[in-house]
């Protein structure tokens, strides 16, 4: 199934055609380059941010957005949200300080946007880049017409699909063997990326389709992940269902990307003190 090259989103303030990843037409191009990943763990707020960290590619995702309120960062290569939840509790973190990053999102997130930031996506639609889980595709309505619009077709268009359906595709690396459900990481996420429970992985995985040589890790603290986020407090901390899935999803996804990237000549090393030890492949 071919992936659009575009896709038409709505709000209050007209109808925008927001393009889908296409390595070609890529403008980010990390080849050989050391990128960091900066995930929202409590251990960001003990983080040095020295002049080498500031100036390195970096990765920003969810709330880690807003660290760059205290730090200059210089070369900010991609900003990720893949859940639409993150919008709908945080939608003030894009308000304050988003400011045309390359973003990289889901269909849902833009819109989520598209509802609650519309101005957004008005003023920075040239900047938003649309990538998609390769278990529930983006489907083109280019060739459907009024069939879209009929209930039976959204239900087909919607469907999740089984990543063992991917596991003889050149572009994954599927692991049906061992867990409760397939896991796997992606080569090239214009085919779609790998979900694990946490957007970080999404992001590494973006990293190595843009050519990374060395992913570094660091906020990805997960034995706390009980505790807000370093840009929350107890009392406005959005729901984190990261505890049920630490064992039987991101660890094992999280140790196969990194074998598996480290195959291909790519580093990728895990830098918070907290969760160090729950890894053996980064």
């Amino acid at each position: 199934m071919l992936t659009p090259k575009h896709i038409d989103i709505k709000t209050s303030n007209g109808s925008y055609s927001i393009k889908t990843f296409d390595k070609q037409n890529m403008s980010q191009n990390l080849k050989a380059l050391s990128v960091n990943i900066f995930a929202s763990g409590p251990s960001i707020a003990n983080l040095k941010f020295e002049d080498d960290l500031l100036s390195s590619p970096s990765i920003l995702v969810n709330g880690s957005l807003t660290i760059t309120a205290e730090h200059d960062f210089t070369n900010i290569v991609a900003y990720v949200i893949s859940d639409e939840r993150f919008i709908k509790h945080n939608a003030e973190i894009l308000e304050h300080f988003y400011t045309g990053q390359p973003l990289y999102i889901t269909k849902p997130v833009i819109e989520a946007i598209a509802v609650n930031l519309p101005h957004l996506i008005e003023k920075h639609q040239h900047s938003i880049t649309i990538i998609y889980p390769v278990d529930r595709p983006i489907v083109s309505t280019d060739k459907v017409g009024f069939l879209n619009s009929l209930p039976l077709i959204k239900k087909i268009g919607n469907k999740k699909l089984s990543l063992a359906d991917f596991k003889d595709h050149p572009d994954f690396v599927i692991d049906t063997s061992g867990y409760p459900k397939p896991i796997g990481v992606s080569l090239n996420i214009e085919q779609g990326f790998v979900e694990a429970g946490t957007v970080a992985f999404v992001a590494a995985q973006l990293a190595y389709t843009l050519g990374a040589n060395q992913i570094n890790l660091y906020g990805i603290d997960l034995i706390n992940s009980n505790q807000p986020r370093f840009y929350e407090k107890q009392d406005n901390a959005a729901p984190c269902k990261l505890d049920k899935a630490i064992t039987d999803r991101i660890v094992p996804s999280f140790d196969l990307l990194g074998r598996v990237y480290g195959e291909h000549g790519v580093n990728v090393k895990n830098h918070s003190p907290v969760s160090k030890d729950l890894f053996n492949n980064i």
